[in-house]
């Protein structure tokens, strides 16, 4: 096997994700589907399925590259008896749902031809009622020779009424728990991971990785994974800091919602929805932050890990997890704009929640998963034409993507920071002031005198003069992108 210890793939550190609710996006009609599906439109339920599809995302791949989009995040596409399908019956099958398998290779084929990387959702801490080898043991109880795949505390297993007598995520009865101190589970778990693999998916997303407390599990699961492809990434779903699963023998990253956290508070700033931010992912709900509180963060979340860890983050605003950034923040899609123009000038892997772009708002599950809205008429298309200003910025200067990230000023809600690489100097300047914001940037050490610095999202231009820019004026509620 390579040496894949502190090393994270390369593809990932010049990648824009799009995680992608499967029964939410898009649905085909190459897909035949039974009946009893919610309508499209309608306030999805907590149990409902719309009937989207893998052929459905195929056919929208056209619109995701458009979009600046190179990767896919998929929440789990195995056959399951859940809309969100964190219930999984089979880990080898696609659910018929979604097109079965050939429907995936169908898109896996399509999305690598546009040369997007298609990662997969890994919920390996939990089977379901479903599952072949916990169904056998619901059959045959102490007899079952599957009574150690999971963790049996009496017969009958009261699976679906009575105080439940096993172990399961959350004491939920459909969510058993897998025993993987079980050598032949954690055999199964591997093989599943190396079959997907061998089938060209680019990685792993592992849900809830830290409710599997063994890391000797982890790092087999890494050398088995990178093995299989040492390009592959994988990311865990770890809210806190992650400095213990990012040492270099276990996950490439994970998704950072600690950025998340931050990114409202600066963002948000007086405009949060407090009730609905309330414990979401477990955190706290930032308070108001100022330009030089959420710098400070900025950087304390990229030396608290090895800069090959920080630079492979997956940096996201929201997911089906949380409400959505334009609903905790009242609706204002500027701040949603603005908070998306920092993730796509930060070092890591920024990732759009589908429906972001055009404005899709949501709260509390199942709110926020609502089918995605193909009714052009009803987009933000203001907003979606910004964002894809920001992702045809990041794809077109490499110092965007793994420059150094160095703030430079902050005042108030004004902050200002370099991203440098041995070729370019890209100044992103915020101001989350209600007012304008003046300033004399200093840039010395940074940018000569005579240099000419133009503006990527309009006309303006400045020239350094005495080692600064002068009389820089930032427009209230603006982001300006300097190169």
């Amino acid at each position: 096997m390579p040496n894949c210890n502190n090393i994270t793939p390369d593809w990932v550190k010049n990648a824009i994700f799009y995680q992608i609710f499967p029964d939410r996006f898009a649905s085909s009609e190459k897909v035949v589907k039974p009946g009893n599906l919610e309508p499209w439109e309608a306030v999805p339920t907590v149990r409902g399925f719309k009937g989207g599809d893998l052929l459905g995302v195929l056919e929208n791949l056209d619109y995701l590259s458009d979009l600046g989009i190179n990767a896919i995040y998929f929440n789990p596409i195995f056959q399951s008896a859940c809309n969100h399908r964190y219930h999984t019956h089979d880990y080898f099958e696609v659910d018929p749902l979604l097109g079965g398998n050939a429907a995936f290779d169908a898109l896996l084929k399509a999305a690598h031809k546009r040369k997007i990387r298609v990662v997969l959702d890994g919920v390996f801490n939990h089977a379901s009622r479903g599952f072949f080898q916990f169904n056998h043991i619901l059959e045959c109880e102490d007899k079952s020779p599957y009574i150690d795949w999971f963790h049996i505390k009496g017969f009958p297993l009261n699976a679906y009424s009575g105080k439940i007598n096993y172990l399961a995520w959350w004491d939920i009865p459909g969510l058993p728990k897998f025993n993987t101190d079980n050598p032949q589970v954690r055999q199964y778990i591997f093989d599943i991971a190396r079959f997907w693999l061998d089938r060209g998916i680019d990685g792993w997303r592992l849900d809830v990785p830290f409710e599997i407390d063994d890391e000797a599990f982890w790092r087999e699961f890494r050398e088995v994974v990178k093995t299989a492809n040492p390009d592959a990434y994988i990311v865990g779903e770890i809210p806190c800091e992650a400095q213990r699963w990012l040492a270099g023998d276990q996950f490439d990253a994970v998704m950072n919602y600690q950025i998340t956290q931050a990114c409202l508070g600066y963002f948000g700033g007086d405009h949060i929805d407090h009730a609905l931010a309330k414990g979401f992912m477990g955190l706290e709900t930032p308070p108001k932050m100022s330009a030089a509180e959420f710098s400070a963060r900025a950087v304390q979340l990229l030396q608290i890990y090895p800069k090959e860890f920080s630079y492979a983050q997956l940096n996201l605003l929201d997911s089906h997890d949380m409400p959505r950034f334009l609903s905790l923040v009242k609706e204002d899609a500027q701040r949603l704009y603005l908070a998306m123009a920092f993730l796509m000038t930060y070092p890591g892997a920024p990732c759009v929640y589908y429906g972001d772009e055009i404005g899709l708002t949501g709260g509390r599950d199942p709110l926020c998963r609502k089918a995605f809205d193909w009714n052009q008429n009803n987009w933000n298309i203001d907003l979606l034409n910004k964002i894809k200003d920001l992702t045809n910025l990041r794809h077109a200067i490499p110092a965007l993507r793994t420059g150094s990230f160095e703030p430079i000023y902050t005042k108030n809600d004004a902050l200002v920071y370099l991203r440098k690489d041995e070729h370019d100097t890209v100044i992103v300047c915020f101001n989350l002031a209600h007012e304008g914001h003046s300033c004399n940037l200093r840039l010395t050490g940074h940018v000569g005198d005579g240099a000419y610095l133009q503006s990527q999202l309009d006309d303006r231009g400045y020239t350094v003069a005495d080692g600064a820019l002068h009389d820089l004026y930032l427009e209230p509620m603006s982001v300006t992108i300097l190169a």
